[in-house]
């Protein structure tokens, strides 16, 4: 009786750790599609991209040891939290216009989304 517990209560936190595993790739299932913009060097890349309306762009820091960050000032928002090597900032586009962004701490880092 206790090794069947034990067999279901592993399978149970199996299916756990599978379903939190696969929470990242559902989030974009419904067709959206996701764009990168990769950081290195003090430059996104690529710059400028154009998508449609309700895609989603993910920056990647692909630096070794700096933090960046993606600040749509020109709209009137505060710079949001820097982020570090390896980590990813996302936002999703909702409204078709053209945004530009730059890096808060390094001003000579700009980039620009289009979007139709």
């Amino acid at each position: 009786m206790d090794r069947k517990f034990h067999t279901w209560g592993a399978l149970r936190t199996l299916l756990l750790v599978a379903s939190l595993l696969l929470v990242p790739f559902l989030v974009h299932a419904g067709g959206d599609k996701v764009h990168e913009v990769g950081i290195k060097k003090f430059k996104y890349t690529p710059p400028e991209i154009t998508i449609k309306a309700g895609e989603t762009v993910r920056w990647i820091n692909n630096e070794k040891r700096q933090y960046h960050s993606v600040w749509f000032e020109e709209s009137g928002e505060e710079e949001p939290a820097e982020f570090f090597p390896e980590e990813i900032y996302e936002r999703t586009f909702v409204k078709p216009g053209t945004f530009r962004y730059r890096c808060g701490p390094h001003e000579e880092m700009t980039g620009i989304i289009h979007v139709k």
